[in-house]
């Protein structure tokens, strides 16, 4: 009898031993979802301490005002410099290019996302832009490393070295999305519409789709090609030479 109640309560238990266990295991999961998502949002949303657009997120707001820095200080640099055929170094500052970008008019809608808040530093070797990208009520700081090679041949290449949204990293995603919609942008667009000479189309190329481009221009009539360009900290030198 003694052995038989003894059986009889070890048959009751175990599946409420097993029921037990399987609610831990479950629990424990949960939990480990929950992390794992709480920290993918923390890393979302977090704001790195050197993007600060404040300085110039009020200007370019009013209709048809320009950057005095482009008007007053860059251009006039190059017009004059490049009258004496010469070669010639620019120096463009992290405050002067910010400037020049905060007037572009924003915010600007792209794809369901609202961007906002724009950025340039300059940083050894590269040039980095942040903003703020907003969906659904969520705002998020994107920032985008860029550096800028010459190749053998001459030809400018814009290279994306890195892109994260707060603090997550998702450059080979980002990079393979761009690519993909960059083709199909182009493949939609009726044969004669792309300008390939524009320097919008020569920028986008190089930024989406990894294409490098003769990096020329015309001011005043006269063409400059840029040989060289370096970037250090809050500035950018690039070294124009006459082009033929």
């Amino acid at each position: 009898m003694d052995s038989s109640k003894k059986e009889i309560r070890y048959t009751e238990t175990y599946p409420k031993k097993r029921r037990k266990t399987r609610f831990r295991k479950l629990a424990f999961w949960l939990l480990v979802d929950a992390t794992v998502a709480a920290v993918v949002f923390a890393l979302l949303l977090h704001k790195p301490g050197s993007y600060d657009p404040a300085k110039f997120g009020s200007f370019g707001n009013e209709q048809g005002q320009v950057s005095p820095y482009l008007t007053h200080e860059l251009l006039p640099k190059i017009h004059n410099d490049a009258q004496f055929e010469k070669p010639f170094d620019v120096v463009v500052t992290q405050d002067g290019i910010s400037e020049i970008v905060a007037e572009l008019g924003w915010p600007k809608m792209s794809g369901g996302v609202m961007l906002s808040a724009p950025a340039v530093l300059f940083a050894p070797g590269s040039v980095v832009l942040m903003g703020t990208a907003s969906l659904k009520g969520a705002k998020f700081v994107v920032t985008i490393v860029i550096r800028p090679e010459i190749d053998e041949q001459g030809r400018l290449n814009l290279l994306v070295a890195k892109v994260k949204i707060g603090a997550m990293n998702i450059t080979p995603l980002a990079k393979m999305t761009a690519k993909k919609m960059y083709a199909q942008k182009l493949a939609a667009l009726p044969d004669g519409m792309i300008d390939s000479d524009a320097w919008e189309t020569k920028i986008a190329g190089s930024l989406l789709s990894g294409e490098p481009f003769e990096p020329v221009f015309k001011i005043d009539g006269r063409k400059l090609r840029i040989e060289q360009i370096t970037v250090q900290n809050q500035k950018l030198t690039a070294r124009l030479i006459p082009a033929p």
